[in-house]
């Protein structure tokens, strides 16, 4: 086992996609508590555009492999681990060190992926999901009837949100560009296009009481106007500062200043409610209790894609050489869905 030899993607500071580097090493062996697991599909997210620029809020120092999460089969068990774990479909996440052929993690964070579910598909269902879910069930607490606004409809989180919103019984509002349009309307999703159209004004004309939630992963200046959008009662979840993926200077600020807002508007008296939504909160408190919640809610996630009411958008499949194609098409904003690198 030992022996064997493995692929990662190493980025190695402030560089273009292009200035990725491909490292080969020999797989390592498992520890106690952990296993060696063989990536079958691992993505590109969000954190891995900010992360190549710096941008990236708590990201770890230059160099290091990104890749956000990851689906495999599990090859080998340490010490202390079930040994019929081996074999197993699970997915993980990361944060970073997904972007490799073979990784080592503890058997405590990993999540069993259901018969019957791909590799890709519970790839592109991973972190979209379980941050959906999560935005949806546990901060904003749909409720069929209600209507919600999801901003970037057609991208990773967005798609995932949308579905599940609908199969919780809430009718939908969802920005994009007008190429998008079809597709969204086709899913019964009232578009908004956010580069031409005055967003706040024609929401409220599909709303005119004002929506019951707002899905921003926008920030910046954009957060005023979807607060303003909230019906009374309703909930503002914010989950990234996309605005500012370009900026330069402190990566924190656009996070802090985000937090400032949300502290200041839930001491309003107003019935309105703000959260800003990171996945990984609660881990350093409790990791049982933070394994336990993503477990249940990732469970949840891949439960409804078996009933047929989630569908994963894999907007490309490539292999992890192609890592820097992979990421600039990402970053391109002309696919919907998620960006899959394959091992």
């Amino acid at each position: 086992m030992g022996a064997a030899t493995f692929v990662e993607i190493v980025l190695p500071g402030k560089v273009e996609p292009e200035g990725l580097k491909v490292r080969r090493g020999v797989v390592p062996v498992a520890g106690p508590g952990q296993v060696v697991v063989e990536v079958e599909a691992t993505g590109v997210s969000f954190a891995e555009q900010q992360m190549r620029r710096g941008r990236y809020y708590d990201q770890p120092p230059f160099p290091f492999v990104p890749g956000y999460d990851l689906v495999g089969t599990v090859l080998e068990t340490g010490p202390g681990v079930p040994p019929e774990l081996a074999g197993r479909r699970v997915a993980a996440l990361v944060k970073v060190g997904g972007w490799a052929s073979h990784v080592v993690l503890d058997a405590l964070d990993l999540v069993e992926v259901p018969d019957g579910l791909g590799a890709a598909e519970a790839e592109a269902l991973l972190l979209n999901g379980v941050t959906a879910w999560q935005m949806l069930h546990r901060k904003a607490r749909v409720r069929a009837g209600q209507t919600v606004l999801v901003h970037g409809a057609n991208g990773g989180v967005g798609s995932v949100l949308v579905q599940l919103a609908q199969a919780a019984g809430a009718r939908v509002i969802g920005t994009a560009t007008a190429r998008h349009h079809e597709a969204l309307r086709a899913a019964g999703v009232l578009p908004v296009d956010y580069r031409t159209e005055d967003v706040p004004a024609r929401v409220r004309e599909l709303a005119p009481d004002g929506v019951d939630a707002v899905f921003d992963h926008v920030g910046g200046r954009g957060v005023i106007d979807s607060r303003r959008l909230l019906a009374p009662g309703g909930a503002l979840v914010c989950y990234g500062s996309a605005a500012t993926r370009d900026d330069t200077g402190s990566k924190q600020w656009p996070v802090l200043k985000l937090l400032g807002r949300v502290w200041l508007w839930n001491s309003l008296p107003n019935g309105r409610s703000a959260s800003f939504y990171n996945v990984w909160a609660g881990r350093a408190v409790s990791k049982s209790r933070f394994r336990a919640r993503l477990r249940a809610d990732l469970a949840q996630v891949f439960a409804t894609a078996g009933r047929g009411e989630l569908v994963a958008r894999i907007a490309a499949e490539l292999p992890l050489d192609s890592a820097a194609k992979a990421l600039r098409l990402a970053e391109s904003g002309t696919v919907a869905g998620k960006v899959v690198l394959k091992p």
